[in-house]
């Protein structure tokens, strides 16, 4: 299994409603220091209905500024609409990370 198969089967373990960190995945995967290899990965997502890249931010809780499906602002709406709270483009982290 290649990096990015990794990195895609354990975005799709994010529940509904949660999100996960780029480290968080990176180390899920094997190395903590993979974060940007997870965002390379997650840019060139090939299936985002499948695979909700969207759940991952970076550690302070901030969403992509280069959300690579319609920007930051796509990525609050779709955020948003599964009850996770974005106040000035970061989410809570104590209250909305997942602890896969």
């Amino acid at each position: 299994m290649t990096l990015s198969e990794k990195i895609y089967n354990a975005v799709k373990k994010i529940p509904y409603g949660r999100v996960a960190t780029y480290g968080q995945i990176a180390t899920i995967c094997g190395n903590p220091y993979y974060a940007r290899a997870v965002g390379n990965a997650l840019h060139k997502n090939p299936n985002p209905d499948e695979i909700p890249c969207f759940r991952v931010v970076n550690s302070r809780g901030e969403l992509t500024k280069s959300f690579a499906f319609g920007g930051l602002n796509a990525q609050a709406e779709l955020l948003r609409a599964e009850g996770v709270e974005v106040i000035d483009g970061r989410v809570d982290l104590k209250k909305y990370q997942w602890r896969g």
